[in-house]
């Protein structure tokens, strides 16, 4: 009840800024606006996330997409260092596929390399932001990500939440711990894992 009430609430004082930030996507980058990709949410359900569009779809002479770094577009990377790329999960948030703490949605593909313990993170619905967000964003590890995701679902308080959502509002006006494009030094994790041992059991 409470994340619903917290959505609308989001959702009705802040409808200038989603038209600002809609605005400047859609003059920057064309249409569409947002990006939506179906990624896991709690015991694994896939659900379309929604974000706004950061990105290029510029692809190769093969048409494979090109690398971030060489995609995300100067408005782009400012919305991702101001995390405004993800207001319109508040949408996900409303209609109970997201809560406003939890782990975040990673990549359906990465469902075949947690461990069994990493994967207690799908106990709970995923949220906007998190303990590992809180911990340092994507300036962590993997092994590290992911153990903080799965120890606060299995002890997550209201408490708890009350004080990742208070420090989340400290990070982000921050900025700390968020890489972007070629800032970003860490391999996706099925890329880590594969050429380290294969899927985990």
């Amino acid at each position: 009840m409470l994340d619903i009430v917290g959505a609308v609430v989001f959702l009705i004082v802040f409808s200038w800024l989603y038209l600002v930030v809609a605005v400047i996507v859609r003059v920057t980058l064309g249409s569409p606006v947002i990006f939506t990709q179906v990624r896991p949410g709690r015991y694994e359900r896939p659900f379309p996330l929604h974000k706004f569009r950061t990105m290029t779809q510029a692809c190769d002479s093969n048409g494979v997409p090109l690398p971030e770094d060489a995609r995300i577009t100067r408005v782009g990377r400012l919305l991702r260092k101001a995390s405004l790329d993800e207001i319109p999960e508040v949408w996900n948030i409303l209609v109970g596929d997201m809560s406003y703490v939890g782990p975040r949605p990673l990549l359906m593909h990465y469902l075949p390399y947690y461990t069994k313990e990493e994967r207690q993170r799908h106990a709970v619905r995923p949220g906007l932001t998190g303990l590992a967000q809180i911990s340092g964003r994507n300036d962590l590890p993997w092994d590290t990500r992911l153990a903080l995701d799965a120890a606060y679902a299995r002890s997550i308080t209201f408490a708890e939440d009350l004080r990742i959502l208070r420090l989340t509002v400290a990070t982000v006006l921050s900025r700390q711990g968020i890489r972007v494009g070629a800032e970003h030094v860490m391999r996706n994790l099925d890329e880590e894992r594969s050429s380290a041992q294969g899927p985990p059991s």
